[in-house]
């Protein structure tokens, strides 16, 4: 791995990516547990145990796709038109699970409650589904055309592997929202919580496994750098503890650190996927000649350079935004009349 501006820029993208996965993943996995609470009081507490930082915590996302558009302008492009249909259905769900946090608690009625309910809990199941989904096509690799353009249709994205990998997103989402969830309440719902989230541990582990095997199996490419270079298997074995890890704190009841488990898990993941993928950003098949690269996708290196500048200013300040709201907003979730 060569460190220039656009390898760089390679991974400012995955940080910016894998800070999203982190701080959305427990919100979207809270949503997805969402409808498991039959009370309204225990809906309430859910929604009350993000309300403060959901909205900060997709800044993430609106930051990578930001600069992925200025880094790599050819892959924004390809990508965003190759998989219109599934970013609008991404953005849809985005946007109800979002209006459904602020309207839910409105208005009294029970099926007003219910119906806010189902759109928040659909939006994040849908929205992680297609997160998943999105990774697992760039993972095996998607048709493009000489000219960079993206020649495959939506039906065709539906491939059993990129759906494995919207499956484990889901789980994986699912198992960090339960454990921030347990981490955030107290008395008979925070007994309840640890059930659903030793449950969501078992759904991820076997989805994580299964995952595995389907990508040694029938993405070999994948796992090529890792093989060529025995040195990389450390981030396979730190990956490997880092799940065994979660349900060994939890059994112990140290929340916190299982949540810190489950960052690190991602963290390592979303590190083995930029590795594997280095140094393609858009991978052609059948054709690999026609993969988008970090070299033939980048804008110039002066734009580069003064979007480095421009980000070392940026990222520390969203860094320290974020964590001056989890410092304000930490502690246990407590209901009250200003409460969502």
């Amino acid at each position: 791995m060569h460190f220039d501006l656009n390898t760089i820029w390679f991974i400012l993208v995955g940080v910016l990516f894998t800070g999203y996965a982190m701080l959305d993943g427990f919100d979207l996995g809270i949503g997805a547990l969402h409808l498991f609470a039959k009370e309204d009081n225990e809906r309430r507490i859910l929604l009350n145990s993000i309300g403060p930082v959901w909205d900060g915590n997709e800044v993430w996302l609106v930051t990578g796709g930001g600069a992925l558009f200025a880094a790599f302008p050819p892959v924004y492009a390809t990508v965003f038109s190759g998989f219109y249909f599934a970013f609008m259905l991404l953005l849809v769900s985005l946007i109800f699970r979002a209006v459904a946090i602020e309207f839910r608690s409105k208005q009294p009625m029970g099926w007003w409650r219910q119906m806010w309910d189902i759109s928040f809990a659909g939006g994040s199941v849908l929205s992680s589904l297609l997160i998943g989904v999105a990774m697992g096509n760039i993972a095996w690799g998607v048709p493009v055309d000489a000219n960079g353009e993206f020649a495959g249709t939506f039906l065709g994205l539906l491939r059993p592997y990129p759906l494995l990998i919207g499956v484990t997103t889901v789980a994986l989402f699912m198992m960090h929202g339960a454990i921030y969830g347990v981490m955030k309440t107290e008395g008979a719902f925070h007994n309840k919580l640890r059930g659903w989230a030793m449950n969501a541990i078992i759904f991820f582990v076997i989805t994580a496994a299964t995952t595995t095997m389907a990508t040694l199996l029938y993405v070999p490419h994948m796992a090529a750098r890792v093989h060529d270079n025995p040195w990389l298997f450390s981030l396979v074995l730190a990956n490997m503890l880092a799940i065994a890890n979660i349900p060994r704190e939890f059994h112990r009841r140290n929340d916190g650190m299982a949540f810190i488990s489950s960052c690190a898990v991602m963290i390592t993941l979303m590190a083995l996927f930029g590795i594997d993928q280095y140094p393609y950003m858009v991978y052609s098949w059948p054709q690999p000649e026609n993969s988008l690269t970090i070299y033939n996708s980048a804008s110039s290196p002066k734009t580069l350079g003064n979007m480095l500048i421009i980000a070392a200013i940026g990222v520390p300040v969203v860094i320290t935004y974020t964590i001056c709201v989890y410092r304000i907003f930490h502690g246990k979730v407590k209901l009250d009349r200003m409460s969502y």
